[in-house]
């Protein structure tokens, strides 16, 4: 759901906010939140908490003290105490519910936080929006600026304070960079105080967002807030092919969601069997190839060069059995004894080139030939003279009547007899 100014125009074409998610209403922002104890009261002489969350452009998220008593809501737009001037920004959660927030990011001492100045005016919501234009304006000059310097580094986003006194620039880098000649050619273009602050690149795709390879929008720009560190021994839990193009996201780096069922699958290989496990067979050595965690099956194969190396599917009941007859000093003859089901054999899909053509559908009643009628084809027609007897009469209902018979044509009406 989003604002009004989203809605379509007269010619039909959507007009869209053109706020960069700043529109207040939850619905086209990143980031949003929704406050599930909204309506419910407080206990009889508790006052409400004075602190506030507030949104800022992309996923800045900011607390700020109520001290004035403002009557405020979710989604109103408000002006909040800056560095060097003030800012705008728009109420994302109130309540209880920033307690909870302040806990988790540990924010104990709440009296050195800003405090909100009052509602934004429609003044401050002018040069509120105005700041946004100026952002798609200065980026590309940003950029060029940065490759004039021959500065190795990638200038991912411009956000502008509500009075339009200060420019926070958010740059990536590998290495560090000397940008203190980068910064003069901004100040000297830009006439506003210059921020440089270095984000990391899953930071960067949060700001940016976009789709990922499930088809929804990126964890890290619509509700992830805290970036755990992701390693390759997540997927290989998930017995995932240690892919780099299949495991990146679009950061760069590996997925965040490979961490989101880690922790399923490790509570399930508790009950497996070691994954080094190699089981010993009158056929030779079976060594363990991969396991299907979910259907709680490993796959082995056996070394000998008489035979073939099939992948040969067992339950975990059935591994642990075979290992305690190894520890037991027996052997079984052959794995296939132990198997309990038959593999699914993979289904065969013909060549696209031996299709028909894609023409076959087209039809040319033109070149069509009517068939001949061959109802007949088999009679004798010297059957119909000799039996005169067997002829039926026929009726022209053309002309007048005559009991002239028809050779060609029968009827099933018997002759009347008076």
């Amino acid at each position: 759901m989003g604002c009004s100014s989203c809605s379509n125009n007269k010619s039909g074409v959507p007009n869209g906010c053109k706020s960069n998610g700043s529109c207040g209403t939850g619905g086209c922002d990143k980031m949003s939140v929704f406050d599930w104890l909204e309506n419910m009261q407080l206990p009889s002489g508790q006052k409400p908490f004075t602190i506030v969350e507030v949104r800022f452009k992309n996923d800045r998220k900011e607390y700020f003290r109520n001290d004035s008593g403002l009557s405020l809501y979710q989604t109103d737009i408000i002006a909040v105490e800056a560095a060097s001037g003030y800012d705008v920004g728009v109420v994302s959660l109130m309540g209880e519910l920033v307690k909870l927030q302040l806990s988790k990011k540990k924010i104990t001492d709440i009296k050195v936080l800003p405090s909100i100045l009052r509602k934004a005016t429609d003044e401050d919501i002018k040069i509120w929006h105005s700041s946004r234009e100026e952002e798609k304006r200065i980026m590309p000059l940003a950029r060029t600026f940065a490759i004039e310097e021959k500065l190795k580094m990638k200038i991912s986003d411009i956000e502008f304070q509500g009075d339009m006194k200060k420019a926070t620039f958010y740059y990536t880098a590998e290495q560090r960079v000397d940008f203190r000649e980068l910064i003069k050619k901004f100040s000297s273009e830009f006439k506003v105080r210059i921020e440089m602050k270095q984000i990391g690149m899953r930071q960067e795709a949060g700001k940016l967002g976009g789709i990922g390879s499930c088809g929804r929008e990126l964890c890290c720009s619509t509700w992830l807030t805290d970036f755990r560190s992701v390693n390759t021994s997540a997927a290989r839990y998930q017995q995932l092919s240690l892919n780099p193009q299949k495991l990146a996201g679009q950061c760069g780096k590996l997925k965040c969601c490979l961490n989101f069922e880690l922790d399923a699958y490790m509570e399930l290989m508790k009950t497996f069997p070691k994954a080094n496990t190699t089981l010993q067979t009158e056929g030779g050595k079976a060594r363990h190839m991969k396991t299907d965690v979910f259907s709680k099956t490993m796959w082995f194969t056996v070394e000998s060069k008489d035979r073939n190396n099939d992948f040969i599917g067992l339950t975990v009941d059935r591994v642990k059995e075979i290992i305690e007859m190894n520890k037991a000093g027996k052997k079984p003859v052959s794995l296939k004894e132990f198997v309990e089901f038959v593999p699914v054999e993979e289904e065969k899909y013909a060549a696209v080139d031996a299709q028909d053509s894609l023409t076959r559908f087209d039809s040319n009643f033109s070149k069509k030939k009517r068939k001949p009628n061959n109802r007949n084809k088999n009679r004798n027609p010297n059957t119909r003279d000799k039996n005169p007897t067997n002829a039926k009469s026929t009726v022209n209902t053309k002309g007048p009547s005559n009991n002239k018979s028809n050779p060609n044509k029968n009827t099933n009406k018997p002759n009347d007899k008076k």
